[in-house]
């Protein structure tokens, strides 16, 4: 038998060990950073061109290297940070792997500039596929310089996996913002395309926060601070008014190492129980210090997951210092019996005499012949005209079929019909939802409901509107879409913004445009010209919706249709709005003209059906 195993050429092993290392730009990014930190530079600068793809540069004023240093660091698991196993145990740098050149070597091509300062010029080395090309000397400063070309050249399957420069921009930015918030003290800088995005000069780890997410911070951040002889934790967390729908603004540093920990993170939100409305999650810039022998980083080629010998100590400091954080910014609820009650109410005199209140009643009131109120006061009803009951029963038609029988449900309800729970199998039934013609009210100022043959129809009037905003904005997108309704603000709004959502707002205001959404730069932000016809709510509020979509992926669905659903949500009418009965007529003949009324765009029930025989149960 013939001799079937044989070793793996070492450019084909390090390409392998590269899709751990290199996944994608944002990771050459980040390592290159964390090698320049350990160099012991006081300023990096990084350059971009095309989120990446094209060009990663990134320069550093560090110690350097002499010329056999800078021809063995792209040899794998070459490393001038560890010696030895036991070394594991006491890293404080960032890197000590010895990969993250060498894989990067083998996917790009790579022009490392060096020079230390025991030597009078530099080295310059072409690295071509993992190979050397070329070796000359250059006149520089100390330090180092590396210029990544062509990332992924030699692996066209990886870079066609490769996201939208958008996309590719914003893994960059976090991993950029994540080692400039462990570093305050040094400066650093980075651009892309020529346009400059952060300029994080040294300073407070408060003044750091602020310079990486912008001015507008100042106000939300809550100091916390503490330690015992095991481990101590300092930081930020953010005031749960300002908490968003999504994780993007959390970090948590081990060591001046960004980390993830899932039992951390719950304890951190275990904090704000009680503070937050569920589905949201709070901004923290947290750092644990902890002796390097208790915890283990050496898990992942990507250092960000991690295992400490002590799990429940650090849960037990954290929780009661994030708690006492936010109580002293009067942040949590709080009781002070030693205070003095701020109201002081003087007792009635003895001889005061209490008037009987007057009550109101009308007589005429007769709740069996109510047009349309439900309560005695007087008011026209909800009666409609011929006319618009005709145009009632035409758009039902379209809905559900005329005999409204078992399987005459449209085949596109039928397949929504697995995904919205009992609403769905009663619409797949053919139940009796339709309404028939009959007076709409409002319930607590956030319910639509309305009698039907088979017992009560309601609507949640926010995710209803939702809906039908969601599939107005998606229509808008098509080639051939409606053009959007903008209102031009008279006074145009001006948002501040950090550069990176500067960016991704400014890249996105084609498409925007789209939904009636009006922007141009200015200054540090954006300003809001116009917006879209049915907005209920701020300009700040639609840019927030639009960056809180910004890092998302899911599959099936595009980064606009996510932004669409977002919007949607901002703009919807609020729940506590009263509604006249025009304007509910209105939200639910459009909202049974929507594709799938059923479902708002985040997949939860619009409408719910209370069958008569449950309600006959309730009054046994």
């Amino acid at each position: 038998m013939p001799e079937v195993i044989r070793q793996l050429p070492e450019n084909v092993a390090n390409q392998i060990a590269a899709g751990e290392v290199i996944q994608r730009p944002a990771s050459a990014v980040k390592e290159l950073m964390e090698n320049a930190v350990d160099a012991g530079a006081s300023r990096i600068d990084v350059r971009l061109v095309d989120a990446g793809r094209t060009l990663i540069h990134v320069l550093d004023n560090g110690v350097g290297m002499v010329e056999a240093d800078a021809k063995r660091c792209f040899d794998r698991h070459a490393t001038s940070k560890i010696n030895s196993a036991e070394d594991l145990f006491t890293i404080v740098s960032k890197g000590f792997r010895g990969e993250a050149l060498a894989s990067i070597a083998s996917i790009a091509h790579v022009e490392l500039k060096t020079r230390h300062e025991s030597d009078e010029c530099g080295v310059q080395l072409n690295m071509e596929g993992g190979t050397l090309a070329q070796e000359t000397p250059v006149a520089m400063k100390v330090g180092t310089q590396i210029a990544v070309r062509h990332l992924f050249f030699n692996v066209p399957a990886r870079r066609n996996f490769l996201k939208s420069d958008t996309v590719e921009m914003r893994h960059v930015i976090d991993d950029f913002q994540r080692v400039a918030l462990a570093h305050e003290a040094i400066h650093f800088t980075l651009t892309h395309n020529d346009s400059e995005l952060f300029d994080l000069r040294p300073a407070t780890l408060r003044k750091r926060v602020i310079g990486v997410f912008g001015s507008k911070y100042d106000e939300r951040l809550v100091p916390v601070e503490e330690s015992t002889d095991v481990v101590g934790v300092i930081g930020f967390v953010g005031k749960p008014a300002f908490a968003r729908r999504t994780r993007g603004e959390q970090f948590l540093f081990v060591n001046q190492r960004f980390v993830k920990h899932g039992l951390i993170h719950r304890t951190i939100m275990q904090a704000y129980e009680g503070l937050m409305v569920p589905g949201q999650y709070p901004l923290y810039v947290l750092f644990l210090t902890i002796d390097p022998a208790r915890l283990d980083v050496n898990i992942h080629p990507t250092k960000t997951e991690i295992k400490f010998d002590e799990d429940q100590h650090i849960q037990s400091l954290l929780l009661p210092s994030i708690r006492r954080g936010l109580g002293k910014h009067a942040v949590a609820p709080s009781l002070d019996f030693d205070q003095e009650s701020s109201l002081n109410i003087e007792p009635p005199p003895k001889d005061r005499v209490v008037a009987e209140p007057a009550v109101h009643i009308n007589t005429e009131y007769n709740p069996f012949h109510s047009t349309g109120n439900s309560s005695g006061s007087a008011g026209v009803g909800l009666r409609p005209g011929r006319g618009q009951l005709d145009a009632w029963k035409s758009l039902y038609e379209k809905v559900w079929k005329p005999d409204g029988g078992p399987g005459q449900v449209q085949e596109e309800r039928a397949m929504q019909s697995s995904a919205t729970g009992e609403v769905g199998a009663q619409l797949e039934a053919g139940n009796e939802m339709v309404v028939q013609h009959r007076p709409l009210f409002q319930l607590q100022n956030k319910y639509i409901v309305t009698a039907t043959k088979s017992g009560l129809l309601v609507i949640d009037q926010h995710r209803a509107h939702q809906r039908i905003l969601y599939e107005e904005l998606v229509r808008q997108l098509e080639p051939q879409g409606v053009a959007p309704a903008t209102q031009q603000l008279l006074f145009p709004a001006s948002i501040d913004l950090n550069a990176a959502d500067q960016l991704f707002v400014l890249q996105s205001r084609e498409w925007l445009a789209k939904f009636g959404l009006l922007i141009e730069k200015h200054d540090d932000g954006v300003e809001v010209q116009g917006m879209p016809l049915e907005a209920d709510t701020t300009p700040e509020s639609l840019i927030q919706a639009i960056l809180e979509e910004r890092a998302s992926e899911v599959a099936g669905v595009s980064r606009e249709e996510r932004v669409a659903a977002q919007l949607a949500s901002s703009m919807a009418v609020r729940v506590g709005k009263a509604l006249k009965p025009e304007e509910m007529v209105d939200l639910v003949d459009r909202l049974f003209g929507c594709s799938t009324p059923a479902l708002d765009p985040f997949g939860r029930a619009v409408i719910v059906n209370i069958e008569s025989n449950e309600l006959d149960q309730r009054f046994r």
